[in-house]
């Protein structure tokens, strides 16, 4: 798939599968395509949902379409268009699409407005849109059309395919996915700070579409004076590069660091400080930084470095509207986003090799009793190369507690 979602209208007619009887199988079936379908815009689509579409009519696909970038078609209208392009009625036919159609005017006009329109006979929606701008009313306009409307198919891998545009609407901060990459025993560097290369070129690979996916992407000024990162996505094909976020109190970025080129960089520095603080915020915004205070939380750490509010660094990037947001960094402040509750999921490429001493993923409080441990859950386990791809969610008690 080529990251700028371009793609050629399909021209046969997709059959389903034989053997399903029920209109309710029929209804996953397709769901799964529309599903499938959303994928092809997960890094164009953003702040928006990459939502997929697919147009039936019997057993017999009409056209697919999925959301393109902001202010260009929606998944609905992109299907109703290369079905157009096919030269295909789609009066009566059913509607799949993976979240509920819109219902306001925005950059574009309400796919709810064209469904009614073009004379579609049902509607299948995988899960509303918690978006307050829609929240039903596009299932309601549907409805009082004369439309049939079902919702609720597939709605789990629904929910997965859009997490961090779901997250941000329902909880107003971003989907967090903290990375890593470590060893067997865990550690991400020698005592030295040497870490080039751990892991092999396939997990690095996997590591960079991660930041192309994510709209934005977080580290300290602890990894930036270290290994003064650009940040950005180093992959073949068309891929884009987050906007970057460096979490640093006493502005000590210096005006010539990488990170500060190609996508745009926020740092947030602490609210207040002396002249000699302002100087430096000057030098960076001078150098294209854009800067936003936070309050302090927690006084100094072991460093000297006063503790950002880091709940609301997150509220700040949710605002920007950034539905995932990376976190690469060092483990200071991967131990604070741990221990704080602030990580939704971990992906920890974890490569054969033991380093002894050296720089742990995270530095944690001390645990006296097993009872204290916080325990993770794997999603997902997948070889990449020599080295293992492995995906944590919060076990679910755990995950109660921080939700409560």
């Amino acid at each position: 798939m080529r990251a700028d979602g371009s793609s050629t209208v399909n021209t046969n007619q997709k059959e389903g599968p034989e053997g399903l009887l029920t209109q309710e199988q029929k209804d996953v079936y397709w769901m799964r395509q529309a599903i499938a379908e959303s994928r092809r815009g997960i890094y164009i689509a953003p702040p928006n949902p990459s939502v997929g579409c697919v147009i039936v009519r019997g057993d017999c696909e009409i056209a697919r379409g999925y959301t393109h970038a902001p202010g260009s078609a929606h998944a609905e209208i992109d299907a109703l268009n290369n079905a157009a392009v096919l030269g295909r009625s789609v009066e009566g036919a059913t509607v799949y699409v993976t979240l509920e159609p819109c219902s306001h005017y925005g950059r574009t006009p309400p796919c709810a407005l064209r469904l009614i329109k073009e004379k579609v006979g049902r509607v299948v929606a995988a899960i509303r849109d918690p978006n307050p701008l829609v929240a039903g009313r596009g299932l309601e306009m549907l409805a009082q059309a004369g439309i049939e409307v079902v919702c609720g198919v597939c709605a789990e891998q629904a929910r997965e395919a859009n997490i961090g545009f779901l997250t941000r609407m329902q909880r107003g901060t971003p989907w967090v996915r903290l990375k890593v990459a470590a060893s067997l025993d865990g550690r991400t560097a020698l005592c030295s700070g040497e870490s080039h290369w751990i892991t092999g070129p396939g997990a690095r690979r996997a590591g960079q579409l991660l930041r192309a996916r994510a709209q934005g992407l977080l580290t300290a000024i602890g990894t930036v004076l270290a290994d003064n990162p650009q940040m950005n996505v180093r992959v073949e094909g068309d891929y884009p590069s987050p906007v970057k976020y460096v979490l640093d109190s006493d502005a000590r970025t210096p005006p010539s660091a990488l990170i500060l080129t190609g996508r745009p960089c926020v740092i947030f520095v602490a609210q207040g400080g002396d002249e000699r603080r302002a100087r430096r915020v000057e030098r960076l915004r001078q150098a294209g930084a854009q800067i936003r205070e936070l309050p302090v939380v927690g006084g100094e750490d072991v460093h000297g470095s006063r503790r950002l509010d880091l709940r609301q660094a997150l509220a700040s990037i949710a605002a920007d509207g950034v539905n995932e947001l990376h976190v690469e960094a060092g483990a200071r402040l991967n131990g604070a986003m741990l221990a704080a509750g602030l990580v939704d999921e971990i992906v920890a490429f974890t490569a054969p090799v033991l380093m002894g001493e050296g720089v742990p993923l995270a530095q944690l409080p001390r645990c006296e009793h097993m009872s204290e441990v916080e325990r993770w859950r794997f999603l997902s386990v997948t070889r990449t190369g020599e080295d293992l791809m492995l995906v944590l969610r919060r076990a679910p008690q755990d995950a109660a507690l921080r939700d409560a």
